[in-house]
């Protein structure tokens, strides 16, 4: 085991998700293998300990391991998948972007001259190599976490030069993007938001093209490069992923998640998210199962 597998695995000993006391930062275990499985997951980077994990994408297979972490600019449905075993699980940290310390730190690199590196700008997600720096600043980060005085005066300061290295990084172009203004990704992930915050209500792709000034066309086309889905398709795996949410975290009853979630139909609320999930909504495994 790495030192830094040791690390993550000391800070967290239990079967899935682990809280620390910086907000936004979270340690993951688990022993067992983790079949392909739709997942939402959030806005930010993925750093894997030990053990290897793979997204699934538009298609695209995307495997990152302790060699490689995933960084994700937008909110994305995709789907998960990992083996893991009690002799050695998967260990994951899972850190937010915060968009204000990114427009900081680019500001800065901005204002001593810094160039961009080259990169497809309009990218929901891209793995990038764990060099030393950046496995030096993780390192450091998790020390600082096993002890509460030393997190609470250090760790935000860890987690900025963590987040300095990934946009120092390769293929950092898209975080670049992200915090600029009327950038198209930028765009897209403002569109995102208003998803995410009002999943409930009907959308049209007219009507979220003009919340962020762009034509319908260049919306669709924009949203699908980002995303690699159309924006209904999007919307509809937002729903299922929060309504998955609500049954097994929020023990609501399926017809009760589906009117939260905006769908007006319990029978084809039902119908497609079996689909989804290849369970019925009163047929969910246990909470973590689904992690």
């Amino acid at each position: 085991m790495s030192d830094i597998a040791k690390l993550m695995g000391d800070l967290c000993r239990e079967e899935g998700p682990t809280r620390t006391m910086l907000p936004g930062v979270r340690l993951y275990r688990a022993t067992q293998n983790i079949p392909r499985t739709p997942l939402l997951y959030q806005q930010g980077i993925v750093i894997v300990g030990q053990g290897a994990k793979t997204v699934r994408l538009g298609g695209a297979a995307h495997v990152y391991d302790p060699g490689h972490y995933l960084v994700l600019t937008v909110p994305l449905p995709a789907e998960c998948e990992a083996e893991a075993s009690p002799e050695k699980p998967l260990l994951t940290m899972a850190v937010d972007i915060d968009m204000e310390m990114l427009r900081s730190i680019i500001g800065q690199l901005e204002g001593q001259g810094a160039q961009l590196r080259p990169g497809v700008v309009q990218q929901g997600l891209y793995l990038a190599r764990a060099d030393a720096a950046f496995r030096d600043a993780l390192r450091r980060l998790l020390h600082v976490l096993a002890e509460p005085e030393e997190g609470k005066v250090l760790g935000a300061g860890l987690v900025r030069e963590l987040l300095y290295r990934i946009i120092k990084g390769e293929n950092a172009a898209a975080l670049y993007a992200l915090a600029m203004h009327n950038t198209g990704l930028s765009r897209i992930d403002k569109a995102l938001r208003l998803i995410h915050d009002r999943c409930s209500q009907p959308f049209t792709v007219e009507q979220l093209a003009g919340e962020v000034h762009m034509s319908p066309s260049a919306f669709h086309r924009a949203f699908k490069e980002v995303t690699s889905l159309s924006p209904i398709q999007y919307v509809k795996k937002v729903r299922l992923n929060k309504a998955k949410s609500l049954l097994v975290d929020g023990g609501v009853r399926a017809g009760d998640a589906a009117r939260l979630v905006g769908y007006e139909s319990v029978s084809q609320f039902s119908r497609e998210f079996k689909r989804y999930f290849g369970a019925s909504p009163g047929r969910l495994p246990e909470r973590g199962a689904l992690s």
